[in-house]
């Protein structure tokens, strides 16, 4: 069976030329350290509106940045499952996981394989994210259920357990660790899988401890718990949700226009260029872009695989029962 990133290779390959193609897979580090640091600088500037102006509305306000910023954590591990990160893979992998991955409780190596695999199976019943998608269209009433759930800490709560399951090794959890292993390979479990989430998170606690307002790390665990579960949810809803052709490779995912203040709180790290990555995944973040550009004056980029903001693709994920 052909795969959905076979498939992508002849259209790319006939519509961008050699040179252009290069220019695309060209990966600037630059770029690259600032997206994470950028990422870091939100979150710290977040939590300092806090300690200055404590409130209702800043906590609230703080939660919300620093969960979408904790799924730019997760877009910087992407981009290193990619290796689109840095060039020398050592870098690569060691910015991915250090800087990004562990201190949001993840880890680069097992998310390639569990991740490529889905490039390869995207929309079919052996894609590994494809319960993530497959409910859609729902109710707004459902939808409003899972928005609460996201919110009160019900999904955090719910996945802190799952994450530590698997890291552990127990139960059908153990399975994520051993997605992609060959047969007698054993999967990297136990506590040594935790040991970076906890260094990571306790040298975050040490440094705003050292600032004097340790009680901010809180912000950092409940939204974890809480605004990250919900921003991830409507991220991947626009990924993949209520597209044109759920097993064509062209016509299965989704670019969203992202406006300011949704690139603040839903896209960060240029997430929103979906059609793209998957069109031609080792595309580095900072050129997708480009590459939307490109398919632009080509007229490549087919009608239903573009949404003109997020609201528009709830508006279609919520569609259900609408008259």
């Amino acid at each position: 069976m052909t795969s959905a990133s076979d498939a992508m290779i002849p259209l790319w390959r006939q519509v961008i030329p050699v040179e252009q193609r290069k220019v695309l897979l060209t990966i600037d580090p630059l770029r690259s350290w600032w997206m994470i640091a950028s990422n870091w600088l939100f979150i710290f500037a977040a939590m300092a509106l806090v300690a200055w102006r404590p409130s209702a509305p800043t906590i609230v306000m703080a939660l919300f940045v620093i969960g979408a910023r904790q799924l730019g954590f997760a877009v910087v591990m992407h981009e290193a499952a990619h290796r689109t990160l840095f060039k020398s893979r050592a870098w690569n992998d060691w910015a991915g996981n250090w800087l990004a991955a562990y201190p949001v409780w993840t880890d680069t190596a097992p998310y390639r394989l569990y991740h490529l695999a889905h490039h390869a199976k995207t929309g079919t019943v052996e894609d590994p994210d494809l319960g993530l998608v497959t409910p859609f269209p729902i109710t707004p009433a459902s939808f409003r259920r899972k928005v609460w759930r996201d919110l009160s800490g019900q999904t955090g709560i719910k996945q802190a357990v799952l994450v530590y399951k698997r890291d552990m090794g127990l139960g059908r959890r153990r399975s994520q660790r051993e997605f992609g292993l060959s047969g007698g390979e054993r999967a990297d479990v136990g506590w040594r899988k935790i040991a970076p989430v906890a260094i990571t998170n306790a040298v975050l606690l040490a440094i705003l401890t050292l600032a004097g307002h340790p009680a901010l790390y809180l912000l950092w665990v409940v939204a974890w718990l809480t605004t990250y579960r919900l921003v991830t949810r409507i991220r991947s809803i626009a990924e993949h949700s209520v597209v044109p052709d759920q097993l064509d490779p062209l016509r299965n995912t989704r670019t969203t226009r992202a406006r300011w203040w949704e690139r603040l709180l839903l896209a960060p790290n240029l997430v929103n260029y979906h059609y793209e990555h998957h069109l031609m995944m080792t595309v580095p973040h900072h050129n997708l872009p480009k590459l939307h550009r490109v398919l632009r004056e080509r007229d490549l980029l087919p009608a239903g695989c573009f949404a003109n903001g997020y609201r528009e693709v709830l508006r279609l994920a919520t569609s259900r029962g609408a008259a």
